[in-house]
């Protein structure tokens, strides 16, 4: 049976969001040649889930991973790609999709953080760790559950030798990204550096380069784009649902 790998995307009217993600999907296939991998958008862009899964359906295609694009499992990734799959599956019949897990928590995209913060100009090393506090800025979400993941991922991520790294947000909740690099300032930190958790550009990611610019960070470090970390997670959740056999089918992802 053909397998096909389909990412689906937010999607915004900024155009740099599309192109990087286009970007990442190709790392990906250059990293398994013999794998197809799609790419699809929730809104603003094209082609939708809906347009993809037929597209791929019409070539022979009978089972698709899709795989949500995000870093937390919010609203999007709840509710919205269950939907759209189920939508789309009962207008294709003998298509079978499994949705993997959404690419965070995952040491890869600490990893890509690192390679970002490397990238800005940031040693790190023991000594430049540990006069160094992170500031880790997300999107946000109204979402309890992805906020203490945020949370979560900024203390174990401290534990690799920051003296301090702390979640901000750039949408929703607080602290923004200007406040919390105004409360290491006060708190004496030596070095500020400010990681945006978030893969592509846009409207949200551009709030969180103005707040640090604004509280006076010494680094920020680019988006994480499509890093080599991120294609290769990517594969890793695509293998991981195939592996699965308790992975939702999208028939079955409004109630699991």
């Amino acid at each position: 049976m053909s397998r096909a790998l389909l990412v689906i995307a937010h999607g915004s009217r900024d155009p740099r969001h599309a192109a990087t993600v286009h970007a990442l999907v190709g790392r990906a296939r250059e990293l398994r040649p013999g794998l197809r991998v799609e790419t699809s958008f929730l809104d603003f862009n094209g082609p939708t889930v809906s347009q993809a899964l037929a597209s791929l359906y019409l070539s022979g295609v009978r089972e698709v991973v899709a795989l949500p694009l995000f870093l937390t499992r919010a609203f999007h990734a709840k509710a919205d790609i269950p939907a759209v799959l189920a939508e789309a599956t009962t207008r294709l019949p003998g298509l079978s999709v499994r949705v993997a897990d959404v690419l965070g928590p995952s040491p890869l995209l600490v990893a890509a953080l690192e390679r970002r913060l490397a990238e800005a100009g940031l040693g790190l090393t023991p000594a430049d760790r540990a006069t160094t506090g992170v500031v880790l800025a997300s999107a946000g979400s109204s979402d309890p559950e992805a906020i203490a993941v945020i949370a979560e991922i900024a203390r174990e991520w401290r534990h690799t030798g920051w003296c301090a790294v702390r979640p901000a947000f750039a949408s929703a909740v607080l602290p923004r990204t200007e406040d919390a690099v105004r409360a290491l300032r006060a708190e004496g930190v030596r070095r500020i550096a400010v990681a945006p958790y978030v893969i592509a550009p846009g409207r949200l990611p551009d709030r969180i380069v103005a707040g640090a610019a604004e509280a006076g960070a010494d680094v920020v470090a680019e988006v994480l784009g499509a890093a080599p970390e991120l294609a290769r997670l990517l594969l890793r959740r695509f293998d991981s649902a195939v592996s699965s056999r308790t992975a939702p089918a999208a028939r079955d992802a409004l109630t699991a």
